[in-house]
């Protein structure tokens, strides 16, 4: 160990032209690798030991991608068996479900060129069925176990939003949506639970959906807050008996949509003024007020304004410390960006369920990386809110 210390030391030594962080990664990893073979082989590196059980054969090198970057690896090879560290999984769920997704498409008969060549790039060629279905089948069962997973406390806010992916259904290519919830318990830690995939945004769907949520065990929903999916409205209000919070970010472009070009910028600014007040009652003077003066101009400008105004401001009658996080739909947009690049290197699926299988996968992936990242929310306000907290408070902090 001293011999290590003494790397890092002067490793730390070489000043800020190094990326430090790389560096440190790779040599604990390094290390990491170090210590296991030592303690498979029974001894250490080129040590005379009676109690050695194996020797090294060299080593294979590998590239890691980490978040801090490339890091090159030498993975030690054993004379006898073969050694794999633990830290480097051969494939990231993603990765494999968007493997299985493409082998499934191609062994179907039902890829495009662009991923026939992407099929060839990936080496699988000489994929069969019952290879792609043992795989499918693997990732199947993970990716259920994660979206059927009991889902316990209370969530006092739920964001969910649809994107829309290509599909073959009976010969014919159609859109399906993608729904994805995404919630933060009360200890403001932030999770996806839950993903489905159907033909339209119909109540009908959204209906069944929450439902699905409640029998997992949600419980303790306060705000919902979506785009302004009528059916969704209305499901949330049956179902969850929730107040919804119309996105602000895609109310203001529709807004914009009722004036011309040389007056957008006039309208954002004015609409601004209102979401920079610091009380409630203020907000909702200064709407009206607003409202009122779009109206001369742009009279169904001031009608929409009529209607939205309590669907809109929604958010603050909530604690003051979420209202950033709580206005709009904005913490799922990340996330759509992310399942839209990865379908569409599929481009067609060849049913629903590599819809699940690939976005599934890749919320999984996603909800891990937040478990190890920091609280997303504030506690401030959030035990008031809770329907189980052993003290309530009377009334929502501001």
């Amino acid at each position: 160990m001293t011999n290590a210390t003494m790397a890092l030391a002067e490793m730390a030594e070489k000043g800020p032209d190094v990326d430090m962080l790389r560096q440190m990664v790779q040599f604990m990893a390094q290390r990491m690798m170090d210590f296991d073979v030592e303690s498979l082989c029974g001894a250490g590196y080129d040590e005379k030991s009676a109690e050695r059980l194996n020797s090294r054969n060299g080593v294979r090198e590998r590239a890691w991608e980490t978040r801090a970057g490339r890091v090159e690896l030498k993975i030690p090879k054993l004379r006898q068996g073969s050694y794999f560290p633990g830290f480097l999984e051969p494939r990231r769920t993603a990765e494999k479900a968007l493997a299985a997704v493409i082998q499934e498409a191609y062994v179907h008969g039902v890829s495009t060129r662009s991923v026939d060549e992407l099929v060839k790039a990936m080496g699988m060629s000489g994929i069969s069925k019952s290879q792609v279905s043992r795989l499918c089948g693997e990732l199947d069962e993970r990716v259920g176990a994660f979206l059927n997973r009991p889902i316990e406390g209370d969530w006092p806010y739920l964001w969910i939003d649809a994107t829309y992916v290509k599909t073959r259904e009976a010969g014919s290519i159609v859109s399906v949506a993608v729904i994805v919830a995404v919630a933060v318990n009360t200890e403001g830690q932030r999770q996806v639970i839950g993903m489905k995939v159907g033909p339209s945004e119909a109540e009908t769907f959204w209906t069944e959906f929450l439902r699905s949520l409640m029998r997992r065990g949600l419980r303790g929903v306060k705000l919902v807050i979506s785009d302004a999916h009528l059916g969704l409205k209305a499901a949330a209000a049956k179902v969850l008996k929730a107040t919804w919070q119309r996105c602000r970010v895609h109310f203001m472009r529709n807004a914009l949509a009722y004036a011309n070009k040389t007056q957008r910028r006039m309208v954002s600014a004015t609409i601004a003024t209102v979401f920079a007040q610091d009380s409630t009652e203020a907000a909702h003077q200064q709407w009206r007020s607003v409202a009122d003066q779009l109206r001369a101009k742009l009279p169904k400008l001031g009608s929409f304004m009529d209607g939205a105004e309590h669907e809109v401001l929604s958010y603050m009658n909530f604690p003051r410390a979420h209202w950033l996080q709580i206005h709009s739909t904005n913490p799922l947009e990340r996330l759509n960006a992310e399942i839209k690049r990865r379908t569409n290197v599929v481009g067609i699926f060849p049913n629903d369920a590599a819809v699940t299988r690939l976005v599934g996968a890749m919320l999984l992936e996603q909800n891990d990386e937040w478990s190890l990242n920091r609280r997303y929310m504030q506690l401030e306000g959030l035990q008031s809110l809770s329907d189980t907290a052993p003290t309530r408070l009377s009334a929502i902090q501001r």
